[in-house]
């Protein structure tokens, strides 16, 4: 069946940046066929007129750890929560019920904000992918391979096998990509960093992990190694064109260099970042070296929100203020690591990131009929300064559409809300224990 969108500004986010102010998108069985200004020629089952909104790829949000809802708004400036009570407290309440619970509830919330890939790494990750799976969504999802026991595996490392696993059961689906999540450069052995790496390189998946996010991460790395955390796991040979470095806040000259050398990928969480006050990732010297990189929201309790929107605003403030410069990072080279920065980062270019024919529909569908979205002399500028999630009016992926009108199409989200609820009890009365802090 064929679906015309029509009378929308289409932003293309394709190599020439097309732009048509008047245009359509039409697309067939998940595929987009043609994309123009004007009036198509072509047949179609059903039009859908944009009344003059903005139509653009859907958005990518390339680091994430989307279960973790239930830990939203806990302790949101508590110094060291990571270790004084996230850590402790995954370990005694996370079920898989509550992780699947939360992955679907989260997946209400990215798509209703116009997100139609993520990438997420957690524990109980196949409960994720059997989420992500039912609701619609794209998503890449790696099981957390860390150096202690966890909520899944009483064994430290034992994340390496379910990982494994899932890459063996998810591996092949259109929509679910697995891939394989080391926590971070200082809560694996260099060992098991390896061990991870290779077995990325065995099911040709991503490798993704955090890296040069922590102050004591760094103090740590020159203290021991005398080296930063880019180094290090360049030696270890970790580096490489499926590795997505998640955060690179603490980043030198010589970091960079070997990000771009090696064609690794960085997810910029510009919230979770400044909000835990740890520093602004030197985005823009990144991207001069050529260092690929796509935006991420990080955790719904570090970032608190799992949009986009949130996030371009503050890139654009902060990279700004970061180099003193007005005129630096413009709005439509934010919207495109929002897109095409995301798909490049997930290796997905040929398939997303951008409308243009050959590549999957998914789309999304901003009103302009709202307050704060009037006037509009620049659509990128409305998206980045002027939008928010409340402005995404239809979203599809994969051709299918999952919301319409503002509202989910296949799920209820009150019906999602009251699902969670269900599986949190037990997590409250463990959380209590926390109340300090919390």
């Amino acid at each position: 069946m064929r679906t015309l969108i029509e009378n929308a500004t289409i932003l293309t986010m394709d190599g020439k940046g097309q732009v048509y102010p008047k245009g359509y998108v039409l697309f067939e069985e998940g595929g987009i066929l043609e994309v123009g200004d004007g009036d198509c020629s072509r047949e179609a089952d059903i039009r859908i007129d944009g009344r003059e909104g903005i139509l653009m790829p859907g958005m990518v949000n390339v680091h994430s750890h989307i279960p973790m809802i239930p830990f939203r708004t806990m302790g949101d400036d508590c110094p060291d929560r990571l270790r004084r009570f996230l850590f402790p407290l995954e370990l005694e309440a996370m079920t898989p019920w509550l992780v699947y619970a939360a992955a679907r509830y989260a997946v209400c919330e990215l798509l209703l904000s116009g997100v139609t890939s993520v990438l997420d790494m957690y524990y109980f990750e196949d409960q994720v992918a059997q989420a992500c799976g039912e609701m619609g969504i794209r998503a890449w999802l790696g099981e957390t391979v860390i150096g202690q026991e966890t909520c899944d595996s009483r064994e430290p490392y034992g994340g390496l096998q379910l990982c494994e696993e899932l890459i063996q059961k998810w591996q092949g689906h259109s929509r679910i990509h697995p891939l394989v999540a080391p926590h971070a450069t200082n809560t694996s052995t260099p060992e098991m960093l390896k061990a991870a790496y290779e077995l990325s390189e065995k099911y040709q998946v991503p490798y993704t992990l955090h890296a040069s996010e922590m102050d004591y991460e760094m103090e740590y790395f020159k203290e021991k190694y005398g080296q930063t955390p880019i180094a290090f796991l360049h030696g270890l040979g970790v580096l490489g064109e499926r590795t997505i470095a998640a955060h690179c806040i603490h980043m030198t000259g010589p970091d960079i260099r070997l990000l771009a050398e090696t064609n690794t990928k960085v997810a910029h969480c510009a919230g979770s970042n400044t909000k835990a006050g740890k520093g602004i990732s030197p985005v823009l010297e990144m991207r001069k070296a050529g260092v690929e990189v796509g935006v991420g929201t990080d955790g719904p309790s570090s970032g608190n929100t799992l949009d986009l929107f949130t996030q371009f605003k503050m890139i654009a403030s902060f990279q700004k203020t970061k180099y003193h410069d007005r005129s630096a990072f413009p709005a439509k080279e934010i919207v495109e690591l929002g897109t095409m920065g995301g798909a490049r980062v997930l290796g997905a270019q040929g398939e997303i990131g951008s409308l243009e024919a050959g590549k999957q529909a998914d789309l999304v569908l901003l009103e302009t009929s709202s307050a704060n979205m009037f006037p509009l002399y620049n659509p990128y500028s409305a998206i980045v300064y002027s939008a928010n999630a409340s402005n995404v009016d239809s979203v599809w992926v994969e051709g299918r559409q999952l919301v319409c009108g503002h509202r989910l199409v296949e799920a209820d989200l009150q019906k999602e809300r009251r699902r969670l609820l269900a599986e949190m009890p037990e997590f409250e009365r463990c959380a209590g224990k926390y109340q300090d802090v919390i």
